[in-house]
């Protein structure tokens, strides 16, 4: 049961990914052709709630997707499994989604 959480979770993650990672690019993208320094861009994302949100969701789509496929990976090529694979790779995933949240803020708060 919880293989196919895990798997339903992984690709409903990867489907959000797919959209937010494209919309990131175009915006780096956007950011190097318009020649926008790093102070032009912090002046555009301090205090605005919507880069908070579209890059807090960004993190948590992350944070979900990369310890999933990581715990498979570690099944596969180590053959290590049981409740510390389970709580390793749990504390991975929080450990992205802190640094991730932390620089959510650093740039938009």
């Amino acid at each position: 049961m919880l293989e196919a959480r895990l798997y339903l979770l992984q690709r409903a993650s990867a489907m959000l990914l797919v959209p937010l990672l494209l919309a990131h690019l175009v915006m780096i993208l956007y950011a190097i052709e318009g020649g926008l320094s790093a102070a032009e861009i912090l002046g555009r994302t301090r205090g605005n709630l919507l880069w908070a949100a579209f890059y807090g969701l960004f993190v948590t789509a992350v944070a979900l997707h990369a310890p999933i496929g990581l715990r498979n990976i570690l099944r596969e090529w180590t053959g290590w499994r049981g409740r510390s694979l389970d709580f390793a790779t749990l504390g991975f995933g929080a450990l992205l989604f802190g640094l991730g949240l932390r620089a959510v803020l650093a740039v938009t708060a």
